[in-house]
């Protein structure tokens, strides 16, 4: 005990000076700013904006983008917004009115079970041909960069059997009038099998 009581007698007139304060002062300020500090809060930012991504990503707004299609035989940009395996399109025809149209659906897996449709099935989906019933009564089949008008090839029972040929492949389609279309790459869809 003698020597804190002496060694407080010694020490204790001492008094640091201004520019000794000042510099402890700064030292404490730079300890602040470690880099050790500073790469934690450039990670903490990086994971924020890697989970923002994320969760934009995983459908809280769905999924947009922009896609070539075709619509009467012209090829054209359109807005296609996907969400939990629908999807909707908007685009604008050449007199620049705005188009809207949908679709969508689910694939099944083994034992039953259903999921939604990808993006990719989804855009495969929107490769099909398409039958459009005029104003006019004329009925016309487009698909891709081809329009033909069908009218005078529906039979009496109202079904029409079209062959289209591509460059990968022949397409077999089957139309009853005002009652869908079915497509095969095989044979024609016979009217005992349609609906």
């Amino acid at each position: 005990m003698i020597d804190k009581e002496q060694y407080q007698r010694t020490f204790g007139v001492l008094h640091a000076s201004g520019d000794f304060l000042k510099e402890e002062t700064l030292m404490q300020s730079k300890k602040l700013v470690s880099p050790r500090r500073a790469l934690c809060l450039c990670a903490a930012v990086i994971l924020l904006f890697a989970m923002a991504t994320v969760c934009y990503a995983a459908d809280i707004g769905g999924i947009r983008r922009t896609v070539q299609i075709w619509v009467h035989g012209d090829q054209t940009s359109a807005v296609m917004d996907i969400q939990d395996g629908q999807y909707t399109l908007t685009y604008q025809d050449a007199e620049g009115k705005t188009h809207e149209r949908g679709g969508g659906g689910v694939a099944l897996g083994p034992f039953g079970s259903e999921r939604p449709l990808t993006e990719e099935e989804l855009l495969e989906h929107l490769d099909n041909p398409e039958v459009e019933y005029k104003e006019d009564g004329s009925v016309w089949l487009y698909y891709r960069d081809q329009a033909m008008e069908i009218t005078d090839r529906f039979d009496a029972d109202g079904f029409c059997f079209i062959q289209l040929k591509t460059e990968a492949e022949t397409l077999y389609i089957t139309v009853k009038y005002n009652n869908g279309y079915a497509i095969s790459g095989k044979a024609f869809i016979q009217p005992e099998e349609f609906n």
